[in-house]
């Protein structure tokens, strides 16, 4: 009877987990997620935990680095070379991806991520830091650096059809926002935690930089269980393709736009350089003295609300276009960034910055969409890769700038109104030069 009862159990059991596998798949993944290949979901958590990672050193990185006896100005000149070191090994990385194997390039990415971390970790000597920022990736901003957005999108989109591109690129931006908003938290909160027990401000801060460097090593394992099916053959592209420049970069066919939009992104990155998630936290706390742990709160929900706007970005693409819904949500939202500093409270700035970060987003799919959509298969790693790197040399530049202005306490709020007026003048350059070029899913 006994045995009876056990493989009665058992068999309720296995039943119940099919009933809960069931209703998972059926309603709470989304239909376009369900076409997934394996490769698709391992991609989908190489971003959430990198996003993770870039988002929890974020919100403490300027504290770090002020903490460790670098001033303003130093800090701000170890992000800017920080961002330019990113600009060459990206460049140089997804260049050669298509044609080298992405799966490899990735892992390198990984392995510089995990060593520019640990030598943050290690060392106080601004020559070091600015070595380590420079060679290895990092990220100050909370956002994507290095070669992996590129790489990734570019085996996305070789992976799932054209029709589900961009809303499969919104749940891959979506995935990266969360982990960005959970890494603020837990970024914010473990240095609390940590500085109730024994350890020094800088040592609590220092141990979010180790966390850092230990996810990038998961990368690098996660990244090697990718199979094949990511890379892509290179297609002869005829006479222009036997330039060696042509070779070098990987865009023979889609140089002139590839370009145009470089310097486009380039803009808006120049823009949102001057404020910078850690410059932005930095600047809450200089204007109402708002402690890391509720900086990561603050951080959590603008991240939260980000990635929410980008699920809206796809469907509203669908009607309007990729380029119209990029700029119509872009404008209002950094009409909103201008209106931050002018609030006179903590709340009413908190708020401002909510609604601003609640539409921010909705132009990011739209925008990696549309750039693999207008080039061909075996450009696409080059393609994101030469946009991407043009957004990180622009946004390169401006923090060196935003690092003098936040040494000057009359002109913290400067950064905020110059990024603003930046991003208004890309939106509408953006524009009038490519609503004219739909991609090829909009042509049919």
């Amino acid at each position: 009877m006994l045995g009876v009862c056990e493989v009665k159990s058992g068999l309720q059991v296995g039943e119940a987990k099919a009933v809960l596998h069931a209703m998972a798949t059926t309603n709470f993944i989304p239909s376009v997620l369900k076409t997934l290949s394996r490769d698709g979901w391992l991609l989908f958590a190489t971003r959430f935990a990198r996003l993770f990672a870039y988002g929890s050193v974020s919100v403490i990185l300027v504290f770090y680095l002020v903490g460790l006896g670098l001033t303003e100005a130093q800090v701000g000149f170890v992000l800017t070379l920080t961002l330019v070191g990113d600009v060459v090994v990206s460049l140089y990385l997804t260049t050669r991806a298509d044609r080298v194997g992405r799966r490899r390039m990735l892992i390198i990415g990984s392995i510089l991520m995990a060593a520019a971390g640990l030598a943050f970790a290690c060392t106080s000597n601004l020559l070091f830091l600015v070595i380590a920022g420079t060679i290895g990736v990092i990220s100050p901003s909370g956002n994507e650096v290095g070669p992996f957005l590129s790489i990734e999108q570019a085996a996305l989109s070789h992976i799932v059809a054209a029709a589900a591109r961009t809303e499969v690129f919104a749940w891959y931006t979506l995935a990266g926002s969360l982990a960005t908003a959970l890494g603020a938290l837990s970024g914010g909160g473990l240095t609390q935690a940590l500085q109730h027990t024994a350890m020094t401000h800088v040592q609590s801060y220092r141990a979010v930089v180790f966390l850092y460097a230990a996810l990038g090593v998961a990368l690098a394992l996660v990244f090697l269980c990718l199979s094949k099916s990511v890379e892509v053959n290179p297609v002869s592209n005829g006479p222009v393709a036997s330039s060696s420049v042509a070779h070098m970069f990987g865009i023979a066919r889609s140089r002139n736009v590839v370009l145009k939009l470089s310097g486009l992104f380039a803009l808006d990155s120049f823009a949102g350089g001057f404020v910078v998630q850690s410059f932005a936290a930095y600047w809450f706390y200089l204007r109402f003295g708002v402690q890391p742990a509720a900086l990561g709160a603050i951080f959590f929900w603008a991240n939260v609300f980000a990635g929410i706007s980008a699920l809206l970005a796809s469907r509203l693409a669908s009607r309007i276009g990729l380029i119209r819904t990029m700029v119509v949500t872009h404008l209002p939202s950094n009409i909103l960034l201008v209106f931050v500093p002018l609030m006179p409270n903590l709340s009413l700035a908190v708020l401002v910055l909510l609604l601003r970060f609640s539409i921010s987003q909705m132009d990011v799919p739209t925008r990696q969409s549309y750039t693999m959509s207008i080039v061909p298969a075996e450009e696409r790693s080059a393609a994101g890769g030469f946009t991407g790197v043009a957004r990180t040399t622009g946004a390169a530049i401006s923090p060196l700038l935003a690092g003098f202005l936040f040494a000057k306490p009359s002109l913290i709020s400067a950064p905020f109104f110059i990024a603003g007026a930046l991003k208004i003048l890309y939106d509408l350059l953006l524009y009038k030069d490519f609503v004219s070029i739909p991609p090829v899913e909009e042509r049919r």
